[in-house]
């Protein structure tokens, strides 16, 4: 595939409350997702009370689209999964939010999640439109999301398996120091503890010099960080006191 894959629609079928339509064009802008496809919305469309509940999404609410069916609503999608916890008698993979991301990102088409009523779900005729099933895990004993909780899991989901920032990462750190900044500090502090009479026990200086360079390499300290212990040690040295 070429190019940047194409953001999945969100296709909400028979939405019942203009605020949790606005809830979930919410959950989606903030994941990158513009697609809304409303499908026989219960009070019409466009609803008053979408707008306040959506925070700033407008743009979602501004260009969604109105359908009659399901099947209209996912004509032009090359792949669909419908979300549900219930098992159905009908045939279809199963993929978590996770794995649905991944091939929807992989597929060369356009590709849609559609969600159901907040009441009673996607019913089985609204389901043989979609090539498969996506379940959010949950703890069995209470497997209950709203609406918008559900479009928010999918499109942090979609959002993540594109992003390619680090799970952990140091804030306000500017990167390693150089390695001469490091070597002037091992070298300081060796002296100092030479002076010190740190290496007197006989066969101790190889295995402590050693060690000193493994806990002075090994948390990558950052340029201020180095200064600031040249520092302390420093201080440590000519203090009167020792």
């Amino acid at each position: 595939m070429t190019g940047s894959p194409v953001a999945p629609a969100i296709v909400l079928v028979r939405p019942q409350l203009g605020a949790n339509i606005g809830a979930c064009a919410r959950a989606m802008l903030n994941f990158g997702l513009t697609d809304m496809r409303l499908v026989a919305p219960r009070d019409g469309w466009p609803n008053p009370d979408a707008g306040p509940s959506a925070s700033g999404a407008d743009r979602v609410l501004a260009e969604a689209k109105v359908f009659d069916t399901a099947t209209d609503a996912v004509a032009d999608l090359n792949l669909v999964y419908a979300t549900t916890l219930r098992n159905r008698a009908l045939t279809r993979p199963v993929a978590t939010p996770h794995a649905a991301a991944a091939a929807m990102r992989a597929s060369s088409g356009r590709s849609g999640i559609m969600f159901g009523p907040e009441r009673s779900g996607l019913e089985t005729d609204d389901l043989t439109v979609a090539h498969a099933i996506l379940t959010v895990p949950v703890n069995p004993e209470f497997g209950s999301l709203n609406l918008a909780q559900a479009v928010l899991v999918t499109a942090y989901e979609w959002f993540r398996a594109g992003d390619d920032t680090p799970s952990v990462e140091l804030a306000n750190y500017d990167g390693p120091a150089a390695n001469v900044e490091l070597e002037r500090l091992i070298t300081a502090v060796d002296a100092d503890l030479t002076a010190a009479g740190y290496y007197a026990i006989p066969g101790r200086a190889e295995v402590a010099r050693r060690t000193l360079r493994n806990l002075l390499t090994r948390p990558a300290f950052s340029d201020n960080e180095v200064r600031t212990l040249r520092g302390v040690f420093r201080a440590l040295a000519r203090d009167p006191r020792r």
